[in-house]
């Protein structure tokens, strides 16, 4: 746990700008801000479908999680080497985290990301994560939509992208590998009505 990375950041100065820019804003309550390339990305706060299905999928991951990991949802993940700054709806990170303080947790400490697609921007969460997260040296991204009832775990990071993906529908058994170990169920989950935009 050596704390955040002594290498000084190898992206653009206007990126690095942008970053510290970004983790000075103060939103509103329930409000998250992230920075993938040269956009800051605001968004408002879940509905009560995303938050069900979060908690769905959280009690379950609980249940398999080793001692030394704790969830944590709606974390800022920086990466100061990449200019990223994401916030996850639910990210699992060592206990020890709690020693450096702060509000925000280097990214590459996290051990997966998981993220409820919003019917308001889903290309937020299928396109930009997809491509930010395994930069940001997040071993596993686990994307569920309930827009269209999907499921998407991304896996082995390498080169700045995934090179393993599971899919499925609402209803399969998501393989969710170490260091958690087990079958994700997801025949509870809740699909957003027809025309959600929230």
């Amino acid at each position: 746990m050596g704390g955040w990375p002594q290498n000084e950041p190898r992206i653009p100065e206007r990126q690095a700008r942008l970053l510290t820019y970004a983790q000075g804003l103060n939103p509103p309550s329930g409000w998250k801000v992230e920075v993938s390339g040269d956009a800051i990305i605001v968004t408002a706060g879940p509905s009560v479908i995303h938050q069900r299905n979060l908690l769905l999928v959280r009690e379950q991951f609980d249940a398999h999680r080793p001692r030394d990991l704790m969830p944590s949802e709606n974390t800022d993940l920086s990466s100061p080497n990449t200019g990223k700054l994401r916030n996850p709806d639910l990210t699992y990170i060592p206990l020890a985290t709690v020693e450096l303080g702060g509000n925000q947790v280097p990214a590459e400490l996290a051990v997966i990301a998981v993220e409820i697609v919003s019917p308001s921007d889903p290309e937020n969460d299928l396109v930009g994560k997809v491509r930010d997260y395994p930069q940001m040296g997040i071993p596993l991204y686990l994307v569920i939509d309930p827009r269209e009832g999907t499921l998407t775990l991304h896996s082995e990071p390498g080169d700045g992208a995934y090179h393993r993906r599971w899919t499925g529908q609402f209803g399969d058994a998501v393989p969710v590998p170490a260091p958690f170990d087990f079958e994700l169920a997801t025949s509870e989950l809740l699909r957003y009505p027809a025309g959600a935009t929230a």
